[in-house]
C-alpha cells in the first residue's frame, strides 16, 4: 500500500506529533486497512505495507521509527517469522505482533527468534486494540 512518506530521522519510536509509530505488514490489502481504521484513531500512526521485503527495507533504513511491527505469517516473498527474525536483526527493540488466519502458536514454539504476541484471524477489533495497547501502551 504506502511507503513511508518522509525520510525524517528517528524519533524514538514516535512518529508525527509523538504519535507511536506501527508498521502493518500483510499482502491482504482489507486487513492493512482494517488496521489503520482501528489503531489510527486510538494515537498511533500506521504505515502500512503489502509487501514484507519493503517492510525490511523500511526497518533497515530507520530501525528506531517504529514502536510496534504487526505482520502477517502466510505471505508473498517471505514469511513472517523470515521478517521477524531479519528485522531483529537490525531493530531487536522493535515490538512485533504476528498474525494468521493459517498457523497458531506452535509456528514459533522452537524458534530462536519469537514474535512479542500472536493474534488469529479473524480477531475482534478490541482484541488487536488491546494487544497493541499491552506491547506499547498510549
Amino acid at each position: 500500500m504506502s511507503s513511508p512518506a518522509s525520510s525524517r530521522t528517528p524519533q524514538n519510536d514516535h512518529g508525527d506529533h509523538g504519535r507511536p509509530v506501527v508498521l502493518a505488514v500483510d499482502d491482504e490489502v482489507m486487513i492493512l486497512e482494517l488496521i489503520a481504521m482501528v489503531l489510527a484513531p486510538h494515537g498511533y500512526e500506521v504505515i502500512t505495507f503489502d509487501d514484507p521485503v519493503r517492510a525490511l527495507e523500511a526497518v533497515r533504513a530507520e530501525p528506531n521509527r517504529a514502536a510496534l511491527m504487526i505482520t502477517d505469517y502466510a505471505m508473498h516473498n517471505m514469511n513472517g517469522m523470515e521478517l521477524i527474525e531479519q528485522c531483529r536483526a537490525v531493530a531487536p527493540e522493535l515490538k512485533i505482533l504476528l498474525i494468521s488466519g493459517t498457523v497458531n502458536e506452535a509456528v514459533y514454539a522452537g524458534s530462536p527468534v519469537q514474535p512479542d504476541g500472536f493474534l488469529a484471524k479473524p480477531f475482534p477489533t478490541h482484541q488487536l486494540l488491546a494487544k497493541v495497547r499491552q506491547l506499547i501502551g498510549r
